[in-house]
């Protein structure tokens, strides 16, 4: 199979989707690797170490895109990148089609198999290739919240951890998931005073037997949040409906009664996000004010910390990768229900069901899409 790796365009987005490593394995069980020149340099991947690999470095995305069976990504297709898309392609990325009803279109009318990594399943419905992600963002969400609330950025002047004499800044954290969890253990660290709400009580113990006595938390109910999303220095969105769009769990109103100088880091912006307030923004604009709370909701946080995320991403996707190019999409996706999971598009059919319900799109299951 053709394996090809364009150079990720969107803004400030630094990750590479396939490391020299699993180029070499694909190169070593007979398959052809295509890389654009640059494509890991914002990783710290040289174009030689690709070489060095047996992969062929090509100049510019067109050939990549042009003559490439499997193109592998990290974040979604711009605009100008599904214009290079052609039936019989297989797509493996992040997609977060509920939010982004534009590139739903544009997949569908190219008649690509679109996999995209966060609907791929594991055993106990978890979501493996979401997981390392979902882990960067969350501990980056404390630290970039704690940036926003410094005065000559907007926010309130408030420093999260406190000093002697003067109390720590609260932290509202909405969800008890990956992110959560994760922001949670840096919000710690840093010393705040942090509360978590959610909705999965096993979620909320696991977590209260993890950090004790640091954490309080709460039952995500309605006028709950509202009351502490008022007292919060800083508010992390980071809930989760697998495919789906976000909840809208911070009204307008609730942002309007929020602390001036206060905080909102939405990781729940992927989905459409977590806040009514919420829309998304690029590490070159990253924030935004309403009602004067700061907003952060930039799409693709890790991006960051391209180094750290490519890294963490290879350990859980090259396996897929390797999986697709061995056996070819149809085959891989039939022999492996949980890569199954994962099929979002195939030949013009939406073929998940919440993505289907976020669009209002007719849904047809994988498994019939696939006969089809």
């Amino acid at each position: 199979m053709i394996v090809g790796v364009p150079k990720e365009s969107k803004d400030h987005e630094y990750r590479v989707s396939v490391i020299p490593a699993t180029a070499a394995e694909l190169v070593r069980r007979g398959h052809r690797v295509l890389v654009q020149r640059g494509a890991g340099i914002g990783a710290g991947l040289a174009d030689a170490a690709y070489e060095e690999a047996g992969a062929e470095l090509l100049d510019g995305a067109d050939r990549v895109f042009e003559r490439a069976e499997l193109i592998v990504k990290v974040k979604e297709p711009l605009v100008h990148e599904r214009k290079k898309l052609k039936r019989g392609q297989t797509l493996l990325t992040y997609l977060h089609l509920a939010a982004d009803p534009k590139q739903a279109e544009d997949l569908i009318a190219t008649g690509v198999t679109a996999i995209a990594y966060e609907t791929v399943t594991g055993p106990g419905g978890t979501l493996p290739l979401l997981v390392p992600m979902s882990e960067v963002a969350g501990r980056m969400a404390p630290q970039v919240g704690a940036h926003c609330l410094e005065k000559v950025t907007g926010g309130r002047g408030v420093l999260l951890g406190g000093v002697p004499g003067v109390p720590p800044g609260d932290v509202l954290i909405l969800g008890s998931g990956t992110v959560a969890t994760n922001a949670a253990l840096i919000a710690i660290g840093l010393g705040a005073d942090v509360i978590m709400a959610g909705e999965n009580m096993e979620q909320l113990r696991q977590a209260g037997a993890r950090f004790g006595s640091r954490l309080r938390t709460v039952f995500s109910a309605r006028q709950t949040v509202e009351t502490l999303c008022r007292r919060a220095d800083l508010v992390i969105g980071a809930v989760l409906v697998p495919g789906a769009a976000a909840p809208k769990l911070v009204s307008a109103e609730t942002v309007k009664a929020m602390k001036p100088g206060s905080v909102i880091v939405d990781v729940s912006i992927d989905q459409g996000g977590m806040a009514e307030t919420s829309r998304p923004t690029t590490h070159s604009h990253p924030t935004y004010v309403v009602d004067e709370v700061v907003h952060y909701c930039v799409t693709n946080m890790p991006g960051a910390v391209a180094r750290t995320s490519t890294f963490a991403l290879s350990n859980v996707t090259a396996p897929w990768v390797l999986i697709i190019a061995d056996k070819g999409a149809a085959r891989a996706l039939w022999a492996y229900p949980h890569l199954r999971d994962g099929l979002n598009i195939h030949d013009g059919m939406v073929t998940h069901k919440a993505v289907a319900e976020a669009l209002r799109l007719p849904y047809v299951p994988a498994s019939e899409a696939l006969k089809a």
